[in-house]
């Protein structure tokens, strides 16, 4: 009995130290791991740190400016202060009658607003053009050699220092020349395009996660087929979605995307309304996933409770299941927000303009989005280009954000109503 009571004393020392062992090796484990993952964080926090900063640093700095033709020589004032009749007087008097019927095509110069004629006098007649510029850290730094090597290279040309990111950056149009181009179009156009994409998206995203958790139920094959395309089409690579919209939306409905069948007139099916349509196919998969997602969430004795006092299950489906559900599918449909307004080759794809000067006037005007234009200005090898990208990259951030912002408000309401 007593050599029973001490095997039995062994065996429970022995799984007393193996179990002392598996935990310290468990909290060994569990000590590197956390260790990788404040790394991870740290490192993600580094290079996001690092974006800003390059960014900041490349959208204001110093800058070497030579005009073609003095604005001294032209007006005895600032051309800024000058009124629409003395700068149609200035367009008048330096620009050939050709150019000036060209441009009387949208109005008589009297009649056009003032900042339009200004700009076409800095455009067509002072022409300034950036000769040398510095960033943000070298200006603080190298000043007076900046202002040095200018007036030893360019003795005729004026150092200012320049923020990029400005009110008249956001006021202007395209421009050839980087000095007076600016983010109008680009931005109207992208806001135009997560209008059409969320309005279309949304709606049918939602509607098709209701059907799924809510009425088709059962585990048939059907069911399993939908299911598994849904969730590939959200790993499928966005320039496919680019090739389908191309395909569908430009060329097979192109009587609907142009607006021929509205009445309009001579154009195409490149439109805004064609680039909507494929972002929407784009963000579709991760909306349906979130909102299912969601609607699993809802306890389902929300459900009976409903259908106990006679509700019907669409009843139940709009007043109680939908209501809980939708602060989880606003998360996801802020998630799509931020991938589509982001998106560049899809748009690419189906015609979206690098170089437009006009605003969208509808869905069915061409179009320029600011992902592509920082992508267009990436590509010129003036530096002056980058600095502008630098200035659109810090828009496209900030309209980001207040699209988040908005939804992650809504959400926030929604869930104190619950």
């Amino acid at each position: 009995m007593i050599r029973t009571n001490s095997k039995i004393d062994h065996r429970i020392v022995n799984f007393q130290a193996e179990e002392t062992d598996y935990l310290e090796k468990r909290h060994k484990n569990a000590t590197i791991w956390q260790a990788i993952f404040k790394l991870a964080t740290m490192l993600a926090i580094v290079f996001l740190a690092t974006l800003l900063f390059t960014i900041v640093n490349k959208s204001m700095g110093y800058v070497v400016i030579e005009n073609k033709v003095d604005p001294a020589s032209i007006s005895d004032r600032p051309l800024s202060e000058l009124n629409s009749a003395e700068l149609a007087a200035i367009l008048r008097e330096n620009l050939s009658p050709n150019r000036i019927r060209v441009i009387e095509n949208a109005g008589l110069l009297e009649e056009q607003p003032a900042s339009t004629l200004l700009q076409i006098v800095e455009t067509e007649i002072v022409k300034p053009r950036v000769v040398d510029s510095y960033n943000w850290i070298p200006s603080l730094f190298n000043r007076q050699q900046i202002f040095a090597d200018a007036a030893k290279n360019y003795p005729d040309a004026v150092v200012e220092f320049r923020y990029w990111l400005n009110v008249d950056f956001i006021r202007n149009s395209m421009a050839s020349v980087p000095e007076l181009a600016g983010v109008r179009t680009a931005l109207l156009g992208s806001l135009e395009l997560i209008l059409i994409t969320i309005v279309v998206a949304f709606p049918i995203g939602v509607g098709a996660a209701i059907y799924l958790e809510e009425y088709a139920k059962g585990k048939s094959w059907f069911n399993r087929l939908i299911q598994t395309n849904i969730d590939n089409l959200a790993g499928v690579p966005s320039i496919v979605y680019g090739i389908l919209g191309l395909a569908l939306f430009v060329r097979t409905l192109e009587p609907l995307t142009s607006g021929a069948v509205f009445g309009v007139v001579g154009g195409n099916g490149r439109t805004i309304l064609s680039a909507g349509l494929t972002m929407a196919l784009l963000i579709l998969p991760v909306i349906i996933i979130n909102a299912q997602e969601a609607i699993k969430a809802v306890p389902d004795s929300l459900r009976q409770a409903s259908f106990g006092l006679g509700a019907t299950r669409w009843q139940t489906v709009w007043s109680h299941v939908l209501p809980s559900a939708m602060p989880g599918i606003l998360t996801g449909t802020i998630l799509s927000i931020s991938r589509a307004i982001g998106e560049t080759a899809p748009l690419i794809v189906v015609g979206s303009s690098t170089f437009v000067t006009s605003d969208p006037s509808g869905p069915f005007s061409p179009f320029t989005a600011l992902p592509i234009q920082i992508y267009s200005w990436t590509m010129r090898p003036q530096p002056a280009f980058q600095h502008i990208a630098a200035a659109a990259s810090i828009v496209l951030l900030i309209v980001l954000l207040s699209l988040n912002a908005i939804a992650i408000y809504l959400r926030s309401r929604l869930a104190k109503r619950l």
